[in-house]
């Protein structure tokens, strides 16, 4: 046993709690002012501030996006990246938590910065945008904003804490049908109905889903569907998401779910365009030697980890992009019951309750004490790295 660690531990742990206040009061300012994916203004401001005055070398517009940043502190390898989150939902706000992910990362960097000194290596604190909708982890990651680093960790707030994540391939596609509008009454047979198409598109994909994959996923919402209801619909639109387990079923799934549209054009005769997004977001590869290492310092703080459920997919998210990269953990810590489901107002007040401060604070001080165990250890980072790279 490392005692040298095991005092730097008890550090990590004392100066978070010394730093409680201060950290809540980060938390509930983004949660008080959400602020939507690549337009994070403020909390990216607060978060560089902060770990700017606590001895951190800041670069603003992290793989050109202007409300990214990453932030270090020490030098020399490992260099290991704690990521942080601030985007919030349209109408929902940090219905996701994502003010207690910022906060736990820069408490977690922070608190880390004596063992850096101890037994060196670097942290680096990385802000990410727009994860909900715009995929910014998957845009940095394009543009090389994770070169050069060993691991990287993140915690997500949930209803349970655990260490591995299951997440899905995923990308978003908008779709369009042109016809030609015609009084719905009078002269129905001269209209070609756009809105019809959508609706076939909905009816085929639902009759689709019977014979996909259980994991898999297809939903979607009508953006545009008339102007009124006398009126034939010369216009409709609407925007869906496809995911899987992997990227090779993603493509499958792609083209039989295009397929939905193109039957439904033919059938009405309106004209289909589509646009699929440019971003698609990677599965997630858990790394289980740093899984268990990020396990044993989360139930030293007293919580119990339990195993992920197998029963149904996470969702998508980003880091799933970073791990593909590099060794990876996207653990999730408890901060409301079960029954209280993520995006939704019961989770946003979640995000601003007692609970979720400490959520914040218990993943703070298991992050940093998971650094610390790898920049003490040469042996267990290569160790995880020989996992990623068996398993790549």
């Amino acid at each position: 046993m490392n005692k040298d660690l095991d005092q730097l531990k008890a550090v990590i742990i004392a100066e978070i709690d010394q730093r409680r206040k201060q950290l809540g009061k980060l938390s509930q300012h983004i949660h008080a002012n959400p602020e939507l994916g690549f337009g994070e203004v403020k909390a990216a401001s607060w978060l560089t501030g902060y770990l700017k005055e606590n001895g951190f070398s800041i670069t603003e517009g992290t793989g050109g996006l202007p409300t990214a940043f990453s932030a270090d502190y020490g030098q020399g390898k490992p260099v290991i990246a704690v990521l942080a989150e601030y985007d919030a939902l349209p109408k929902l706000g940090h219905a996701c938590g994502h003010n207690l992910i910022a906060t736990g990362a820069v408490g977690a960097g922070i608190a880390v910065r004596k063992a850096i000194n101890h037994f060196g290596g670097s942290i680096r604190v990385i802000g990410t945008p727009g994860e909900e909708i715009q995929g910014g982890k998957a845009i940095m990651a394009e543009r090389g904003a994770f070169d050069g680093m060993d691991i990287a960790m993140m915690v997500h707030p949930g209803v349970d804490n655990t260490v591995t994540t299951q997440a899905l391939a995923c990308q978003t596609v908008d779709v369009e049908f042109f016809g030609k509008a015609a009084h719905a009454a009078a002269f129905p047979e001269e209209g070609i109905n756009a809105l019809e198409a959508m609706l076939l598109s909905f009816a085929a994909i639902d009759s689709l889903r019977q014979h996909i994959k259980v994991s898999a996923r297809i939903h979607g919402i009508i953006t545009d569907g008339g102007e009124a209801a006398n009126i034939v619909p010369a216009h409709s639109a609407g925007t869906f998401m496809v995911r899987a387990e992997d990227s090779p079923y993603l493509e499958e799934l792609k083209q039989r779910v295009l397929n939905c549209f193109i039957s439904a054009a033919t059938a009405t005769g309106a004209r289909l365009e589509y646009r699929w997004g440019k971003v698609k977001y990677a599965p997630m590869r858990n790394n289980l030697t740093l899984a268990r290492l990020f396990r044993q310092n989360m139930q030293s703080l007293g919580r119990k980890v339990r195993p992920p459920r197998t029963s149904h997919a996470f969702g998508s998210t980003d880091m799933g992009n970073v791990s593909q990269l590099l060794p990876c953990i996207h653990p999730f810590v408890a901060i409301a019951p079960e029954e209280v489901l993520v995006h939704s107002p019961q989770f946003a007040a979640a995000a601003a309750s007692e609970a979720g401060i400490k959520g914040a604070l218990d993943a703070a001080k298991a992050l940093a004490m998971t650094v610390a165990d790898l920049v003490a250890s040469p042996e267990i980072v290569s160790n995880i790295k020989n996992e990623f790279g068996r398993k790549r």
